[in-house]
């Protein structure tokens, strides 16, 4: 869709307006309109124009404007035609003596994540600037670097800078600094004179002399209720010890691990069967909700008056989980491996080793990874055998310590596709089950 424009300006600043239609065509430039206002439409997929008014005085001519997102080839059409980046006002493209262009109020965040739930903060920080009485506007992203992922082991960017791209972000002001202290990085970051740094799920230490860029500060969502459950995995570490409450929080970052003052929490109850990337998506849209709300506060210093310090004698660590935390052991009880294979859902997994058992008495020892369980209260009797996989009601149901019960209702064989326990089940043509 065209981007159309109409505007009344004075003589000598139409001119050279007009004169950058060749390099522009998808823009349609109208004169004269006897209202001093822009008025702009533009594809959501290439352009967002929140909002463009011009208003001519007799001197200076005054101009407003805020983008939220837009490509590399129109940003910088768009820059060299408004002066965004430029206070000059002897801009070669506006050269009257008697026009200035001033650049826009809008506050400017720069939001720092990388996985895929960044992308929900994203989203609700540009649903929340396209609003007409919007104070902010996203002006870059930082992410992590491209890393070969996958078994392809292809180079791929973050989920956030693909979703940043797919939003229309340049990628230049798509940031991908291996350290948050690379000097060029923050050389970079001051250059775009920041009100806010938001991160959400960012994975990098800040140090100082980034958080000192930043003039409103730099706030976290934190997907616990601090200050309990700081670190790198709280909504696995919460899962595995079983909470039924949890929540979200919004803080001011400091050099210490989650430990800077609380501007807003947000608290939940926390199902049976909810697993860790399910969770962890439900506190990141909670939290965006908190950050928006906030924004107003934070961006007047009100939010730094309120902020409560967190208390350090009930911080409780969540430690970044190693894949070989992944096994399932079944003397423990049903419970315990229940919630551990909602924690570790995503990633690392869960995984177990069992034996089948055919006709002849030969053993073969099989390694599965364990997706979807729940606690039944099926008594012993259902297994002739202490070490017996029994199937009952469609699940693998695995005797475990003091007597519980474990119904494994997913699995999956290395290099194979996550099936029904009964498909499994079914696979075996009759051979027997052992837990090892």
């Amino acid at each position: 869709m065209a981007l159309s424009l109409a505007i009344n300006l004075p003589p000598p600043l139409r001119d050279n307006l007009l004169r950058l239609q060749p390099l522009a065509p998808q823009f349609q430039f109208k004169f004269p309109i006897p209202s001093a206002r822009i008025r702009c439409s533009s594809s959501f997929n290439h352009i967002s124009l929140k909002m463009v008014r011009v208003t001519p005085n007799n001197n200076p001519l005054v101009c407003h404007f805020h983008t939220a997102q837009f490509g590399g080839v129109r940003r910088r059409m768009i820059r060299r035609l408004w002066c965004v980046q430029s206070q000059s006002a002897s801009s070669s493209l506006f050269s009257s003596t008697s026009t200035t262009i001033t650049n826009n109020t809008k506050k400017s965040i720069v939001l720092l994540g990388a996985p895929q739930v960044s992308t929900i903060v994203l989203d609700a920080l540009l649903t929340a600037s396209a609003l007409p009485h919007s104070s902010f506007e996203v002006a870059a992203i930082v992410t992590q670097p491209a890393a070969r992922r996958d078994r392809g082991k292809k180079l791929m960017l973050s989920p956030l800078a693909n979703y940043a791209l797919d939003r229309g972000f340049s990628s230049h002001l798509i940031f991908t600094p291996q350290r948050a202290g690379d000097d060029t990085f923050l050389s970079d970051l001051k250059a775009l004179q920041p009100q806010l740094c938001i991160t959400a799920a960012y994975g990098n230490i800040l140090p100082t002399k980034f958080l000192d860029i930043p003039s409103a500060g730099t706030v976290n969502i934190h997907p616990s209720l601090l200050p309990i459950y700081r670190g790198a995995a709280p909504v696995q570490r919460a899962l595995q010890d079983g909470v039924k409450q949890t929540g979200v929080s919004l803080a001011f970052t400091v050099r210490a691990l989650d430990a800077g003052p609380i501007i807003a929490t947000e608290t939940i109850e926390v199902d049976d069967h909810i697993k860790a990337p399910d969770l962890l998506e439900l506190l990141f849209h909670k939290g965006s909700k908190l950050l928006i709300a906030e924004l107003p506060s934070i961006f007047d210093g009100s939010a730094r008056v309120k902020a409560q310090p967190q208390d350090d004698s009930k911080a409780t660590l969540a430690p970044k989980i190693g894949p070989d935390e992944s096994w399932l052991f079944f003397d423990q009880e049903a419970p315990v491996l229940h919630n551990k294979v909602r924690a570790f859902s995503g990633w690392p997994g869960t995984r177990a080793k069992i034996q089948a058992v055919d006709k002849d008495g030969q053993k073969k020892t099989l390694e599965i990874k364990i997706i979807t369980t729940r606690v039944c209260s099926h008594e012993n009797e259902h297994f002739n055998e202490a070490d017996d996989i029994a199937f009952v009601n469609g699940a693998l149901v695995f005797p475990c310590g003091r007597g519980t019960s474990l119904e494994v209702l997913e699995v999956q064989l290395p290099g194979k596709n996550v099936v029904k326990a009964a498909a499994f089940w079914n696979g075996l043509r009759g051979q027997k089950l052992k837990k090892l």
